[in-house]
């Protein structure tokens, strides 16, 4: 962490192979871009996503299907058929936490900093660095309580089957004032 509170950027290094000796070798190695939200509340950091499972790496096909995405602007916090690594950077003293569902199974990591994970059911939980979530498609939200540091966490999203509970079939819900992202599924 910088001496402002503020969080260092995130290096992303993509490997691959020499086709001559088929040794391992890094073929992007750059700044992973940063998506502000809510008034800068938010950021968002998505160094890779696959869009299919398992991913097919040959032909460099995932690193392909990825840049697609990213570049198509249509990603929304789940990538239907496939996972998304995102990183969430919240600020200081976040004062409306936003519930949402996401139709996914997600890891949730603190690496950076504490949060609060809040369930629609009332309850809340601290979480520290090395803590993890297991989100399985409930709602919830996530507020940096600190009134000075960032807080940051890693979450790895993995599309999953629609969820029934009791009943009833429950799916994404991005809540009121969400931060402006597509939905993951058109209707």
């Amino acid at each position: 962490m910088s001496l402002n509170g503020e969080l260092r950027p995130i290096q992303r290094y993509i490997t691959s192979h020499d086709p001559i000796t088929g040794k391992a070798i890094v073929i992007q190695a750059k700044p992973s871009s940063v998506d502000k939200r809510k008034d800068d509340a938010i950021r968002f950091n998505v160094p890779y996503t696959i869009s299919s499972f398992p991913p097919d790496m040959n032909d460099d096909q995932d690193l392909k299907s990825h840049e697609h995405l990213m570049s198509s602007g249509k990603l929304g916090l789940v990538n239907p058929g496939g996972t998304v690594c995102r990183f969430v950077d919240f600020a200081p003293d976040t004062k409306q936490p936003l519930m949402h569902r996401t139709q996914s199974l997600d890891y949730g990591i603190v690496i950076e900093g504490c949060i609060d994970m809040i369930l629609d059911s009332g309850e809340e939980y601290t979480l520290q660095r090395g803590d993890i979530a297991i989100q399985r498609g409930t709602m919830h939200a996530w507020r940096n309580s600190s009134k000075t540091d960032w807080a940051r966490m890693v979450f790895v999203l993995h599309d999953s089957k629609e969820l029934c509970v009791g009943g009833q079939v429950i799916g994404e819900d991005l809540g009121h004032g969400a931060v402006d992202v597509p939905p993951s599924r058109l209707s």
